[in-house]
């Protein structure tokens, strides 16, 4: 999932309306507040000084410089989900001393971000570490010639967080939900029922694991009732500004 953000962006402040953008100011909370509840699954709390992380793929690597380490610095953290959520979480706890950082990489499937994991990952040494991982770990198996399957991103999945635990026994986990919106460019009904299965195999380790689940997939479902799809992705995929907002919402509302 290679992808060029910034010319699709100015499209879509070209043509965003500002009626729709209106009506979500209204209706964002709501959509929010029902995509986590229907979930159902715990929360974790903030404390003071933690160190948070965000990896994954494309969506969460989003324009950042990949030459930037500093903490809650725009160059490290992008110009997608990532950097809203910083922002509202550093307005939330500005007690707090949050130390937040962004190592998503274009086109990255899980393995890849075992292969990577040491540098990347526990050497921050996160307190909080938030995965949003698997639309690769299908899509790729459509276009790139990946022939990975359920079971490997499984077993991919378990043999990362096992070696996270073990390095970092106190870390506290946030397991994205993979998402897709059907009917938009790049989606279409081949992805489907396979893509719902890592979308299942996400939540069901957040659970194994007593992680926070963020359920992304609901959220951009439930989104549907106020705009078409095209609204709130890009390609299918890859987040609108609207839908990264509500990426960065959806996070605030399964965390803390």
């Amino acid at each position: 999932m290679k992808f060029n953000s910034n010319a699709n962006r100015r499209s879509f402040i070209k043509t965003a309306s500002v009626g729709t953008l209106a009506t979500l100011s209204l209706s964002l909370p709501q959509i929010v507040k029902a995509a986590v509840a229907e979930s159902g699954t715990k929360k974790i709390s903030l404390e003071k000084n933690d160190i948070i992380l965000f990896q994954g793929d494309s969506i969460t690597d989003w324009g950042r410089d990949h030459n930037k380490f500093a903490p809650n610095d725009t160059g490290t953290l992008g110009t997608g989900y990532v950097l809203l959520t910083t922002g509202q979480l550093l307005i939330k706890y500005p007690e707090l001393n949050l130390q937040i950082h962004n190592r998503g990489i274009s086109g990255n499937k899980v393995y890849q971000l075992a292969e990577r994991w040491d540098i990347d990952a526990l050497s921050i040494k996160p307190t909080v570490l938030s995965i949003h991982i698997g639309v690769n770990d299908f899509w790729h198996t459509l276009t790139n010639g990946y022939t990975g399957t359920i079971d490997n991103y499984i077993a991919d999945y378990h043999a990362l967080i096992d070696r996270t635990k073990k390095a970092l026994p106190n870390v506290k986990l946030v397991i994205c939900e993979p998402f897709a919106v059907k009917a938009v460019r790049a989606v279409d009904d081949k992805w489907y029922p396979t893509f719902d299965l890592f979308r299942k195999a996400a939540k069901d380790i957040a659970n194994e694991y007593d992680a926070a689940f963020v359920p992304y997939q609901t959220a951009f479902d439930k989104a549907l009732e106020l705009a078409p799809g095209s609204y709130w992705t890009l390609d299918g995929v890859h987040p609108s500004i609207a839908g990264e907002a509500l990426m960065a919402k959806t996070w605030m509302a399964s965390v803390g």
